[in-house]
């Protein structure tokens, strides 16, 4: 694994258990702030943030004078809760399982008189074990967990150039706990049926307040197969949308996912990483604002 490159060599099958339990572990403190922040449009209050050291939840109030975050220290391997009063506790990030985590976690919530009830449940996974019951997930690798935040900090400078190329209504470049997943949406402005759902543990509601309005959105996903994939998707699909280029030659329609597809590998490799992957969101945006006849005019701002 190398962390020479700006773009980290990070193969799935050299870090899936560690993956999958930050999964849960950022499940946790996700459920946290969910809890505690009042809701967003399409949950963005939810939603993680990369910061120059690891993973933030940002600031979240505790009534009048206080406010906290919880900050994942990616370098030194450490779970930071501050307070604005000057307050704070930590724990160290190392092999520890499921439940461990998520009792020291509240352990320190209560010390600092945050207490948050969540719902002990991870989302969006199969097979899923209550946060106190699982001892099965339990590994760290601090090298692959550093790589991988190296990974988001790439990708989130590149999503934030492509989102300033939109004038309407887009979302922060934030990291969606579910599946663990670095994303941005651009929106059209025109409300959307409602979504089917089928989500593990998330009710129709969720998916209803996610995709209650037309989108394009695009992301960066450590899973599949080789080392992830970048994906970009249309909610609704409009007619003719998966058949439109998608820019590289490594990109196509994944018929399983429903979504265009990028690996991650053919952009870490290329010559301008920055390049090929901004090549493949236009692209792919430009599949769903001409097939669903976006007002493209007023929404893009001008190169």
């Amino acid at each position: 694994m190398s962390q020479q490159s700006a773009w980290p060599e990070l193969p799935i099958d050299s870090w899936e258990p560690t993956r999958d339990t930050l999964i849960l572990w950022l499940q946790i403190v996700g459920k946290i702030r969910t809890k505690r922040t009042p809701l967003l449009n399409h949950w963005w209050n939810a939603t993680l943030f990369v910061s120059s050291r690891g993973l933030t939840t940002s600031l979240m109030p505790d009534g009048p004078g206080r406010s906290f975050s919880i900050d994942l220290d990616l370098l030194e391997h450490r779970l930071d809760v501050s307070t604005t009063r000057g307050e704070s506790a930590s724990m160290e990030l190392a092999p520890k399982s499921v439940s461990e985590f998520y009792t020291e976690l509240t352990g320190l919530l209560d010390e600092l008189d945050l207490a948050t009830k969540i719902w002990p449940m991870p989302v969006e996974l199969p097979d899923a074990i209550r946060f106190p019951d699982d001892h099965l997930h339990c590994s760290y690798d601090p090298q692959a967990v550093t790589a991988f935040w190296r990974t988001l900090v790439e990708v989130e400078r590149v999503f934030t150039v492509f989102k300033g190329r939109f004038l309407g209504k887009a979302s922060p470049v934030h990291l969606f706990w579910g599946a663990l997943d670095l994303a941005t949406t651009r929106f059209s402005g025109r409300p959307a049926p409602p979504h089917p759902g089928g989500m593990p543990n998330s009710g129709s509601h969720v998916m209803h307040e996610g995709y209650s309005h037309e989108v394009s959105s695009v992301g960066y996903w450590p899973g599949g197969e080789g080392e992830g994939i970048f994906y970009s998707y249309a909610y609704p699909e409009p007619p003719s949308y998966r058949t439109r280029p998608a820019g590289p030659p490594e990109a196509r329609f994944d018929e399983a996912l429903g979504e265009f597809v990028l690996p991650y590998t053919a952009v870490r490799t290329a010559p301008d990483p920055d390049a090929v992957l901004l090549d493949f969101l236009q692209r792919t945006y430009e599949a769903a604002a001409i097939t669903a006849d976006w007002d493209r005019a007023a929404l893009e701002r001008p190169q």
